[in-house]
């Protein structure tokens, strides 16, 4: 086809003007046959390029052409129309200011936008008969632009989590298409497609459904397909547990370290002491990522029930509770009531008390010399002959410790002379 022929000079019309010569036009007997055929040059044509609307097969005797927008012929959606006796370019409502309309029929769509897809009529009137005329129809497509996967969540827990993967950019007149390992997506309860397919849900993911993934956008004219996109699963946390060098340490002799197990990557480890989260001090070390606990110097404080807990960005899972049970005493005994001085005839109770772990086993003395064992000590209706220096003494067994109360506690009788 030769060279297109330059648009005439554009007429400025009143719109009661454009409304009777768009009636005049279009005043038409629908075809019997479809002989104009449309082509489109370049045949894929890109966002924001010009595209050129060529028009074949037109009938002889040709009178006048209008374009529409879609393949209803009404005045909505009219763009604009060539008079070819009069050299006149009409526009009409559906007019962007980038269409012109050529003599030879064409039109031109300059700077085309996502709005220009879509179907194009074109009316051909022929001289000598405005009752008749010829149409044809054209879909403009745009060329699919690459597209890409953008997803709700690319580090899922396995098996536990919903993921929606979306194909983008959301385009008109485009089919998406899925696929999955190189392969077209399987029927499966798993995997689910939005109305438009342009979203895919997966169900629990697992590895068997992690990827890779990749999407494609198709039209008559072109298609693309997104880089592949894979799941990184997360594996369902492990419940974790306590493993020490020592769990009965003696105070101020030992030192424990405590572990949480496994030893995993990507895990935070958290220490918890008696329900409460472990508060920080100078003397508790935690190596590394806090997995080993480290107590240095322990202390009869330092007992009690620890937890260790591994966490990831969507969850956590704790260990069950390990009991650190510190051995520690006696400290010096004590003997209640202190009293120093009794009436004859009275009761006498005492009762000896360490601090210590395991329990002191305790023993009496008067004078310096064995009495008894046990707590407490009792003697009824005491006499002169009872007076005394009274003490006691409690060992552990476990620490192999022995402290004596203070000799300065006696057991003298008020009011009478000691044997």
């Amino acid at each position: 086809m030769g060279p297109l022929s330059a648009p005439p000079y554009t007429l400025h019309i009143t719109w009661k003007e454009l409304l009777l010569t768009a009636s005049l036009l279009i005043f038409w007997n629908p075809p019997t046959t479809a002989q104009v055929t449309i082509e489109a040059q370049p045949a894929k044509v890109s966002e924001g390029k010009d595209v050129l609307l060529l028009v074949h097969n037109l009938p002889q005797n040709l009178a006048a052409c209008i374009w529409y927008k879609g393949q209803i012929m009404d005045l909505q959606h009219y763009i604009t129309a060539y008079v070819i006796d009069a050299e006149t370019i009409i526009f009409g409502p559906a007019y962007s200011g980038r269409e012109t309309v050529y003599s030879n029929a064409s039109l031109l769509i300059q700077n085309v936008t996502q709005k220009d897809t879509g179907s194009y009529t074109i009316h051909i009137i022929q001289r000598g008969d405005k009752t008749k005329g010829v149409t044809g129809h054209f879909t403009l497509y745009l060329e699919t632009p690459k597209p890409s996967i953008s997803s709700s969540n690319l580090n899922p827990r396995e098996a536990m989590e919903t993921v929606i993967l979306s194909c983008d950019p959301d385009t008109q007149d485009i089919s998406y298409l899925w696929w999955i390992n190189g392969q077209s997506l399987p029927i499966s309860h798993k995997l689910q497609l939005s109305k438009t397919n342009r979203t895919l849900i997966i169900f629990g993911v697992t590895k068997d459904t992690a990827g890779p993934y990749e999407c494609e956008m198709k039209n008559p004219v072109s298609s693309s397909r997104s880089d592949p996109v894979t799941l990184n699963l997360l594996l369902e946390l492990p419940k974790p547990y306590i493993t020490s060098n020592n769990f009965n340490p003696m105070e101020n002799k030992n030192v424990v370290a405590l572990t949480c197990e496994p030893k995993t990557q990507n895990y935070t480890y958290v220490w918890w002491v008696n329900g409460q989260s472990l508060p920080v001090t100078p003397r508790l070390k935690q190596p590394g990522e806090n997995r080993i606990l480290i107590l240095a110097n322990v202390t009869r404080n330092d007992t009690g029930s620890y937890e260790c807990e591994i966490q990831d960005r969507v969850g956590s899972i704790r260990s069950d509770p390990v009991t650190l049970d510190v051995l520690y005493g006696p400290d010096v005994p004590r003997i209640i009531p202190p009293f120093t001085h009794y009436h004859s005839g009275e009761n006498l109770y005492l009762s000896c008390f360490a601090d210590s772990n395991p329990p002191a086993e305790y023993t009496w003395t008067i004078n310096r010399k064995f009495l008894q064992s046990g707590q407490k000590l009792s003697i009824p209706h005491i006499t002169t002959k009872h007076s005394g220096l009274y003490g006691c003494s409690a060992r552990n067994s476990a620490t192999g410790r022995e402290k004596v109360s203070p000799p300065s506690v006696t057991g003298r009788i008020s009011g009478l002379n000691p044997i």
